[in-house]
C-alpha cells in the first residue's frame, strides 16, 4: 500500500498503480477490440520543462558536435507528464487520459502545463 491506499495490481503482464486504473485499461482494451479507439498506449511520457543548465564556456572538438557549446553543469532535471493512457478515438480525436482518485497539487500544476505547453486537455476517469 502506498500513501493513497491504492493497491498495485497486474494485469497482461503490465503493473498498474491501482485497481481503478487496472479496470479501465480493460475497458478501453474492449473499446480497442470493438473499433471505438485505436493506437492505445500506457504510460505515455510528455516533457513539460527540459533540464537546465548552467551556461558554459567550453566547446566540443571532437565530433559531430566539434565547434558547439558543451553543457553546463545540470542544476534542475526536467519536469515531465506520465499519462495512464492514449488513444484515439472514433472521431479521430488524440486522449489523453489519467485515472484519478485523487487530484494533488502537483497533477494540476502539471495538467495546466499540458495545457499550455501540449495544447492538451486531460481526461480525468
Amino acid at each position: 500500500m502506498n500513501k493513497y491506499r491504492n493497491k498495485k495490481c497486474t494485469l497482461d503482464g503490465i503493473e498498474f498503480d491501482s485497481k481503478k486504473e487496472m479496470h479501465r485499461y480493460s475497458e478501453l482494451k474492449l473499446l480497442e477490440r470493438a473499433g471505438e479507439i485505436s493506437d492505445l498506449k500506457i504510460q505515455v511520457p510528455f516533457l513539460l520543462l527540459p533540464d537546465q543548465y548552467e551556461p558554459s564556456i567550453e566547446f566540443y572538438t571532437k565530433g559531430n558536435k566539434k565547434g558547439m557549446p558543451k553543457p553546463g553543469k545540470l542544476i534542475e532535471k526536467s519536469v515531465q507528464y506520465i499519462a495512464d493512457f492514449t488513444y484515439v478515438d472514433r472521431g479521430g480525436n488524440y486522449i489523453v487520459e489519467d485515472v484519478k482518485g485523487k487530484r494533488t497539487k502537483e497533477y494540476i500544476i502539471k495538467k495546466k502545463l499540458m495545457l499550455y505547453f501540449h495544447g492538451v486537455r486531460i481526461k480525468e476517469t
